[in-house]
């Protein structure tokens, strides 16, 4: 992609700027994408490296977090900073969405085509099975190897590591939040779980404290390893399978552990959470309960309904569903994004479009663009707010 990448930083910082102050001229467009959109694409991915390759051999993690960030930052267009920056590249210990499962002790599985994932580690008559193994140490299992990692790539940078001449610029540990309590659970159940609501409540909430205890000693230990405040200013969470069930369900059963996450690891009172799939239902609960100023969407999401509900003050990040960005025409991805910015979403301008949710492998750069585009034509707020 030819682009000026000056100019677009300088148009990015005042978006953003204006956003920051309360005052937006345009709602900001964000794209949320990750390595796998490198190795699960066979036109970028032309060596075939494969998750398991990626996943168990620093040298080449570092290298293909690398690579894709060059192509993430000069190919896709967003209101992000573009380009190649002179200090280097953000290096995570990439772990994706199973480093929790797996640190409790579930399977990882490498299967061809897909992000890996993990298989219940509680199904059956195993349900009890961490119980008699205690709360895993922070630095255990997975996350010996995360620590070792993270401990790897900080040498490669103390010791000028280049690719493509370009610089490390900062290394992040994995596992410095948590997919949530009911997440976990499904993960480490299985589906089955969702009969224990009604066959056992009591091993419901048994489970949830178990899942909770051990992900509030784990983010704290890191914390502490990094020399951090053990509290934040305000907690960053998921816990996208309370789309599973009713508010109701959520009150009684979920809102309790997520209290204490917060009240744990967090010192104020502008918390964040994502959450995929149509939980909106339970956000009004979530903003009052929690402190919950900021939610990450996934899709179908009513966004002017949500916006009447939950009032101008909570941001909102969302947009077109990942399935249309991939497999329909520009045409339609810019009928959908207007349609979105004039459903009411817009109102006190505190909304951030984005791909709903985490962009697939092989969507056409031009879909993005059209949706950059009608951002720019009809995110715009005609007046100072």
């Amino acid at each position: 992609m030819e682009r000026d990448f000056g100019a677009h930083n300088e148009e990015v910082k005042l978006i953003w700027e204006a956003f920051q102050a309360g005052k937006p001229v345009r709602v900001p467009m964000i794209i949320g994408c990750n390595v796998r959109a490198l190795l699960l694409d066979p036109k970028l991915n032309k060596k075939k490296i494969t998750f398991k390759e990626y996943s168990e051999n620093p040298d080449l993690m570092l290298e293909k977090q690398m690579e894709f960030q060059k192509w993430y930052r000069t190919s896709i267009l967003q209101d992000a900073v573009m380009g190649v920056p002179a200090e280097g590249f953000n290096i995570d210990v990439d772990l994706q969405n199973y480093f929790e499962a797996a640190w409790f002790g579930c399977e990882i599985n490498y299967r061809e085509g897909q992000v890996p994932d993990t298989a219940p580690v509680l199904s059956g008559d195993r349900k009890n099975y961490l119980f008699d193994r205690g709360i895993p140490a922070p630095f255990s299992g997975l996350m010996e190897k995360n620590l070792r990692y993270y401990e790897y790539f900080k040498q490669k940078q103390k010791d000028n590591y280049r690719f493509e001449g370009i610089p490390v610029n900062s290394v992040r540990l994995s596992g410095m939040y948590t997919d949530g309590v009911m997440t976990g659970a499904i993960n480490l159940r299985g589906m089955e779980f969702l009969t224990d609501f009604y066959e056992d409540p009591d091993y419901v909430r048994k489970l949830f404290a178990y899942i909770n205890r051990s992900t509030i000693a784990r983010i704290k230990a890191f914390r502490k390893y990094l020399k951090e405040p053990e509290k934040s200013r305000g907690l960053f969470f998921a816990d996208d399978s309370i789309a599973l069930i009713s508010t109701e369900m959520y009150r009684e059963f979920v809102l309790p552990f997520h209290k204490e996450l917060i009240a744990e690891l967090s010192d104020g009172d502008s918390n964040s959470i994502h959450l995929c799939g149509d939980a909106t239902r339970h956000f009004k609960l979530i903003r009052d309960e929690l402190k919950v100023r900021q939610f990450d969407t996934g899709f179908p999401v009513d966004f002017g309904g949500l916006r009447k509900e939950l009032g101008e003050g909570v941001t909102v990040y969302g947009g077109p569903n990942i399935n249309l960005l991939l497999l329909k025409g520009a045409e339609e991805v810019s009928r959908e994004t207007k349609r979105i910015l004039q459903s009411g979403i817009m109102e006190g301008g505190k909304f951030v479009i984005r791909e709903g949710n985490n962009l697939a492998p092989g969507t056409p750069q031009s879909n993005i663009k059209a949706m950059y585009d009608t951002v720019r034509e009809f995110g715009k707020f005609p007046f100072s707010l």
